[in-house]
């Protein structure tokens, strides 16, 4: 996962790092064990989040196991909750340059 290893760049401009996915909390703690994640994920509790945000990846039908993933996306959200950036994909197998993030991230 890529965002593992620029999470310290992040980390060294001040801004804190989190992941949310649809998965469970027992999947997360798995993966943050498996992949020495050391930043926070947290679980979207009935895609709550996915919804709201609008990000819902509407390939997958309501009963697929695959329901509830969302378009790949990194939000940089400034302390007082607004989001200054939003960078995403429609397709899974893309995910956004990292590089045009920290550059955003930078200038916040």
């Amino acid at each position: 996962m890529q965002l593992i290893e620029i999470s310290d760049q992040f980390e060294a401009m001040g801004i804190n790092v989190a992941a949310m996915t649809y998965d469970s909390v027992e999947m997360l703690k798995t993966v943050e064990e498996d992949q020495g994640i050391e930043f926070t994920l947290l679980h979207d509790e009935g895609i709550t989040h996915v919804n709201a945000l609008g990000i819902l990846n509407e390939d997958y039908e309501p009963d697929s196991r695959a329901y509830g993933v969302p378009h790949p996306g990194i939000f940089l959200i400034s302390p007082d909750g607004v989001i200054r950036y939003k960078f995403a994909e429609e397709g899974y197998r893309i995910r956004p340059d990292f590089d045009n993030v920290l550059q955003a991230a930078s200038q916040m």
